[in-house]
C-alpha cells in the first residue's frame, strides 16, 4: 500500500468517524445518567436537517452546526419527559423518537424547500470549513472526548450524573437532585447527537436528504457499548468503525472488480452486529441503567 493510499484511508477514517463520536458520546451522557437513549437516530435526523436548513438560510455554517445541536436537544427533551417525569419505559420511547426525528425532518423539509423531500446542496461558503485537509468538526470531536472526559473523571458535576446512574438510591441519600441530572444528561446527549447529523449534512454530505443517516445512530450505540460507556474508549470504537467505512469507501475505488459494491456497504452493519455479540456479556453498563 502505497503512502498516498495509508493517507487517504487515515483521514477518510476521521471523516467518517466524526459523526459517531458526536453521537456516541452522546449515548454516554444519557446511559451515564441511567437512561437509556435508543432515540440517537432520530435526534441525529432531526439535527441533521435542522443544521442543513439554518445554514442554507443564514449562510452561516457554524450557525447551522449549533442548531443541528439544538433539534437533537428538543427531541431529547420529550424523551426526557416521558423517560423521568412520567416514567415511560425508555426503549419504547427511544425508538418513539427514531420514528418522530424522521418525520418531522421530512415534513419541515417539505414545508421549506418548496415540496421537496431533501435540502438544496451547499456551496463551499455554507459548508464547515476544512482545517489542515480535516472539516473543523473533527477536531470538535476529539475536543469533546476530552472534555467529557474531563466532566466524568475531575469534576463533581461527573461525579453527580455517574452516582444517579449507578446508584440513584444512595444518591438522593446523599442530597443529589439525581432527576436534574438525568435531565443534563438526557439533554446533552440529544445535543451532541444532533452535532453528529449536522456534521453530516454541512459537511460530509453538504445536503440532507431521508437516507442520510442510514444507521449511524445505531452504530453509535455500538460504538458506546464496545467503548464500555467510557469516552475514550468509545472514542476508539467509532474510529474502528469509521475505519470500516473508510474500507468500503478505498476498496469501493481501487477494487471493484473484486468484490460487488452492494456487499461492500453492508460491512459496517455487519461489523456492529459482530461486535454487539462478542462484547455484550463482556460489557458492564450503569447499575441503575433504565430504573
Amino acid at each position: 500500500m502505497s503512502t498516498i493510499q495509508i493517507i487517504f484511508l487515515f483521514s477518510t477514517t476521521l471523516m467518517y468517524s466524526t459523526p459517531l463520536i458526536f453521537t456516541a458520546l452522546g449515548g454516554v451522557m444519557s446511559e451515564k445518567s441511567g437512561v437509556i437513549n435508543i432515540g440517537l437516530e432520530g435526534m441525529m435526523t432531526f439535527g441533521a436537517f435542522a443544521a442543513s436548513w439554518a445554514a442554507i438560510t443564514y449562510s452561516n455554517p457554524w450557525l447551522g452546526f449549533i442548531v443541528g445541536g439544538v433539534a437533537g436537544m428538543l427531541l431529547a427533551l420529550l424523551h426526557a419527559i416521558a423517560s423521568i417525569k412520567f416514567k415511560a419505559n425508555q426503549v419504547v420511547s427511544g425508538m418513539a423518537i427514531n420514528f418522530l426525528g424522521l418525520g418531522l425532518a421530512i415534513f419541515f423539509c417539505r414545508i421549506f424547500f418548496e415540496g421537496a423531500s431533501m435540502t438544496p446542496p451547499l456551496d463551499l461558503e455554507t459548508k464547515i470549513p476544512q482545517i489542515f485537509g480535516q472539516y473543523a468538526t473533527v477536531y470538535v470531536a476529539f475536543f469533546l472526548t476530552a472534555l467529557i472526559w474531563f466532566i466524568f473523571n475531575k469534576s463533581s458535576l461527573g461525579l453527580r450524573l455517574i452516582s444517579s446512574g449507578e446508584h440513584p438510591k444512595g444518591a438522593v441519600a446523599a442530597g443529589i437532585k439525581v432527576n436534574r441530572y438525568k435531565y443534563f444528561g438526557v439533554l446533552s446527549s440529544g445535543f451532541l447527537a444532533g452535532l453528529g447529523g449536522a456534521s453530516l449534512s454541512i459537511a460530509i454530505v453538504s445536503n440532507f436528504r431521508p437516507t442520510l443517516i442510514s444507521g449511524q445512530g445505531f452504530i453509535a450505540l455500538a460504538a458506546m457499548i464496545f467503548g464500555k460507556w467510557n469516552p475514550i474508549g468509545t472514542l476508539f470504537a467509532c474510529l474502528f468503525f469509521g475505519f470500516s467505512q473508510a474500507l468500503v469507501v478505498f476498496i469501493g475505488g481501487f477494487e471493484t472488480q473484486i468484490i460487488s459494491s452492494q456487499l461492500l456497504a453492508t460491512l459496517p452493519y455487519i461489523l456492529t452486529l459482530i461486535i454487539l455479540v462478542s462484547f455484550m456479556k463482556k460489557t458492564t453498563a450503569p447499575s441503575a441503567l433504565g430504573q
